[in-house]
């Protein structure tokens, strides 16, 4: 009985997402068009979108650490991804206009994409020339002062490890752009979603910023893996105290 409920709840949920994004989606899409740095508005839509889909789906974000962030500073914001939830959370607990790594899967779906392709680098991962090309547009990004979301894992985890071992990108970016590393530990969101289910229930996830890993000032090769095994200890020390 209880997971017949979980469908219709699910059902709703995800009818109700697409719903608010067809009303809303143009007013992401058109500041977008019209100035580069339209996101102002555009964010002020999308955080509309996805608060309104949180409320009336009883999902809720309790986000700590907010004082360690700077509005004037941008970061390189990494994050544990282990549920599909983590998309649609980011713009309500990063109070930075953002531009996010996406898989180019995604860019495969309609209107969805559409909406938020201005928002988002789409990466083929099994691409040299497509990771080449994103790492480019993502050091223009970072040179505007906009932050950016990458997810250092480089997949969804669906193990039962704390974290996947880390990609070196965001850390050679971190290096090259000496731009600070801001560590988000995501908590909660994969018992709302199980991993490998496509089920959904509510409430809480909670989300913990820390002080930001300032990067070293050379990338030679020892360097780059030495501040990413420095970041995933942190985030997997944050991880496991919080859980």
């Amino acid at each position: 009985m209880f997971k017949a409920f979980q469908w219709i709840y699910t059902i709703y949920s995800a009818l109700l997402f697409f719903v608010l994004m067809l009303v809303l989606g143009l007013f992401v899409l058109i500041p977008l068009l019209i100035h580069p740095r339209g996101d102002k508005i555009s964010f002020v839509f999308i955080r509309l979108w996805v608060g309104t889909w949180a409320i009336l789906s009883g999902i809720r974000f309790e986000v700590h650490g907010k004082e360690h962030l700077d509005l004037k500073q941008s970061y390189i914001f990494i994050f544990n991804h282990r549920s599909n939830l983590d998309a649609p959370l980011l713009p309500m607990v990063i109070p930075h206009y953002v531009r996010a790594i996406g898989k180019k899967e995604l860019s495969k779906i309609p209107v969805f994409s559409t909406v938020v392709s201005k928002l988002a680098i789409w990466v083929d991962r099994s691409n040299p020339e497509s990771r080449h090309k994103s790492m480019e547009k993502l050091v223009a990004l970072l040179s505007q002062g906009i932050s950016v979301v990458v997810s250092p894992e480089g997949t969804r985890n669906n193990t039962d490890q704390t974290l996947l071992p880390f990609q070196k990108g965001a850390f050679r970016l971190a290096i090259e752009t000496q731009t600070p590393i801001m560590e988000m530990a995501v908590i909660g969101a994969d018992k709302l979603m199980k991993r490998g289910s496509i089920l959904l229930k509510p409430g809480k996830i909670r989300v913990y910023f820390s002080k930001p890993l300032f990067p070293p000032t050379t990338s030679s090769t020892n360097e780059v893996d030495a501040f990413a095994e420095k970041c995933r200890n942190r985030l997997e020390a944050m991880i496991l105290t919080h859980e």
